[in-house]
């Protein structure tokens, strides 16, 4: 497949990255567009890995570049993830506020019906959060809030983090094993 993750400038940019990883490990084609805040987040939250991951990535855009080929419906992407999703970006995508190239490439994403999955991280959220949420939803979005189960018995955060990756990757029909998946109680 040919992935586009976008990341904001969210706390929980470890969601994204380690998305990236998975894509790439699996031979998945991962085009990435990272916000400015996103930037200042991510070397903020994960130093040690940010290089790597992103070093990774088939295409790295520039936010500003509107003319990339993922402001485009010609580009023939499989899906977009933004992950993690801040309030600004989801009002602007719910609004069709296309001021960057992220913003841009998602509503391109929802005009061409193609996947776009939303991974708004915030707490708490007030009405107009939650309004903006359910009008990407109307639109055609997936909206996976980074909010990870404690059944499958997590011992390290990294263990939450990939849970929600793997949540992610089922949206996006992507086999993995990231976590463990519910079998229901046990003597049930």
């Amino acid at each position: 497949m040919k992935i586009i993750v976008g990341i904001t400038g969210a706390s929980g940019s470890i969601y994204g990255l380690r998305l990236v990883e998975f894509l790439k490990s699996s031979g998945h084609q991962v085009h990435m567009v990272i916000t400015d805040s996103g930037n200042k987040v991510i070397e903020y939250e994960c130093p040690d890995i940010y290089r790597k991951i992103l070093d990774g990535t088939d295409m790295l855009y520039d936010v500003h570049d509107i003319g990339a080929a993922i402001a485009s419906g010609s580009f023939r992407a499989d899906a977009m993830v933004v992950v993690p999703a801040s309030m600004k970006t989801v009002a602007c995508i719910a609004n069709g506020v296309t001021d960057n190239l992220l913003t841009r490439a998602a509503d391109v994403m929802l005009k061409e019906r193609r996947t776009l999955i939303m991974v708004p991280r915030e707490a708490p959220m007030h009405a107009g959060h939650l309004e903006n949420l359910l009008k990407v939803s109307r639109l055609g979005a997936v909206v996976i809030p980074a909010s990870p189960g404690f059944y499958h018995k997590p011992v390290t955060v990294m263990d939450l983090v990939d849970m929600l990756v793997g949540k992610i990757c089922d949206s996006l029909s992507i086999g993995n094993d990231l976590f463990e998946r519910w079998k229901g109680l046990p003597g049930d």
